[in-house]
């Protein structure tokens, strides 16, 4: 018989039952986008979301990762990757609600940020299952750069059914697509590419290597590799028309930091059937449409991961006493809290306007800066717990462990902030578009009004642009961020924001926001709710 020492008390209950989508900045962001329609289906999500069910989901995908087989039993090669049943369910899920392709199909005002929305709910629940998520739903810009494959798999991969298993596209009721691009002598340098496409009829046969393809249980790959006319982009499925296997061959599964109920290959090409996307020599151009959408993405689901931080965080200092007092009513941990929240809320609030705008330059800085906070962010909430964050029962060294993802990728920090200033070189009306959005907020506040004036002063010395690449591109994103704050947001959070981020009353740390912020209000903002 076992005897109790002591008596268990001053422990935090379990974060669970509350409405995950019970966001304000959210909330907010919906509705400007003009998808208010999308309310009651983002609810039932939010709720689903925070059910100790969901939550016991995303748990076992990550204990239980992917396990590669090469071959079957009899040494046949069959390059099939297993998941375990918490993985669908997750798949399953996230496809019935639209956060794959079908916004595409729905000409509803505000579809886009109607999924975003969603997409930033149900990543609370499981992060890693929006990788093949997020490709698929990039896929469809880039196929319709030639419109017969559109037509083909558009309305299989917009479709609301989750098929699993390597069939052919044409006979599932629904498509997941992915993305092969990078190859071990480049990464990001996607130019070196030496895969090889060679011409057949009305295909082409690849044969090379690729060194990330993600979700490679996926129905569709876009890629790209080197055709006669110069590096092109093509679709290659998993299964041929005929129902026999594609010549892709996985060579192992990455062991990554975080991520790990997304299986991560290495993949050969050994003549394998390829459809071109749009015209030969033009790869880049063609698949940078789908670059572009899955960066969105990134900026979406750091700050949902932000949010899920803030969350968590709040949640304890709620229910936590320590000296006497809880943690929540502390005027230092206070202070921590509504730090995170405003960073949680800037990051919100952009993503969302992203998804209803598509700016090209505001997409670039967002992408840099946003996905950049994700890891302090995450860092940050988890000491929130004290010793019980650093414990893998409370969730946060998973969060803490998926953060750095969103930075690295689609283009790691210098990758981003180089691709803000070729964007800026490029396309000067983007630029007279980004700086139309700081302008419309002018007079409302004076230190953004200062720091927009600064940031365009910098714009004029054209100096040393690269080393200044992250400094400038920095400014910018804090710049936009502000504006959106001051123009929609909560004005406790935008005057937190304005005076650290942008007049510089702040520290090197979270937990450094200067006197005379209105830190109940914004905390009020940050605490789950039921």
């Amino acid at each position: 018989m076992t005897h109790a020492t002591h008596e268990v008390t001053n422990q935090v209950p379990p974060l669970e039952g509350h409405d995950v989508s019970a966001d304000p900045a959210l909330l907010d962001g919906l509705r400007r986008g003009g998808a208010e329609w999308a309310e009651p289906e983002l609810r039932a999500l939010g709720v689903l979301a925070g059910t100790p069910h969901v939550q016991d989901l995303g748990r076992l995908a990550n204990a239980h990762p992917p396990v590669l087989h090469t071959h079957d039993r009899y040494g046949h090669r069959v390059d099939e990757v297993e998941f375990h049943p918490a993985w669908h369910e997750l798949m399953g899920t996230a496809v019935a609600n639209g956060l794959h392709a079908a916004p595409w199909r729905d000409d509803r005002p505000g579809a886009h940020v109607a999924r975003a929305a969603k997409f930033f709910v149900w990543s609370q629940a499981e992060a890693g299952h929006g990788c093949p998520i997020s490709m698929t739903y990039a896929a469809v810009p880039a196929l319709r750069r030639t419109p017969a494959l559109a037509e083909r798999f558009e309305p299989l991969l917009a479709s609301r059914e989750y098929d699993f298993g390597l069939r052919a596209p044409d006979t599932k009721r629904g498509l997941i697509a992915g993305m092969s691009m990078t190859e071990k002598q480049g990464g990001s340098d996607v130019r070196s590419n030496t895969t090889r496409a060679v011409p057949q009829g009305d295909h082409y046969l690849l044969t090379g290597h690729k060194w990330f393809t993600s979700a490679p249980m996926s129905d569709l790959f876009l890629t790209l590799a080197q055709a006669p006319g110069g590096l092109s982009c093509f679709v290659l499925p998993r299964v041929l028309p005929d129902g026999t296997r594609n010549a892709m061959f996985l060579q192992r599964l990455k062991d990554k930091l975080g991520n790990k109920s997304n299986a991560s290959a290495e993949l050969e090409y050994d003549g394998a059937v390829g459809w071109l996307v749009g015209e030969e020599g033009r790869g880049v151009r063609t698949i940078i449409e789908m670059v572009n959408t899955t960066r969105l993405d990134c900026v979406i689901g750091s700050a949902s991961g932000m949010r899920l931080g803030l969350t968590q965080a709040t949640h304890h200092a709620a229910h936590r006493k320590a000296f006497g007092a809880y943690l929540v009513d502390q005027p230092a941990m206070r202070n921590v809290l509504a730090d995170l929240a405003v960073e949680s809320e800037a990051a919100t609030t952009v993503a969302l306007w992203l998804a209803g705008n598509r700016s090209r330059l505001g997409l670039a800085v967002s992408k840099y800066w946003v996905c950049k906070r994700a890891p302090a962010h995450a860092a940050e909430a988890l000491e929130c717990l004290g010793g019980n964050g650093y414990i893998e029962d409370s969730g946060m060294p998973r969060l803490f462990r998926e953060s750095p993802l969103m930075s690295i990728w689609e283009g790691s920090g210098n990758v981003a902030a180089l691709d803000a200033l070729r964007a800026m070189g490029r396309s000067p009306e983007a630029v007279e578009e980004f700086f139309g959005e700081l302008d419309a907020a002018r007079g409302a506040d004076r230190r953004l009004d200062a720091a927009v004036d600064g940031l365009k002063g910098e714009l004029t010395d054209l100096g040393d642009l690269e080393v200044r690449a992250r400094r400038l591109v920095e400014r910018m994103a804090l710049a936009l961020q502000g504006a959106l704050l001051v123009r929609f947001g909560h004005p406790a959070v935008a005057d937190a924001f304005c005076a650290s981020r942008l007049s510089g009353d702040w520290g090197a740390a979270f937990g450094t926001l200067p006197r005379g912020v209105d830190f109940g209000a914004i905390v009020e903002r940050g605490l789950p709710k039921p």
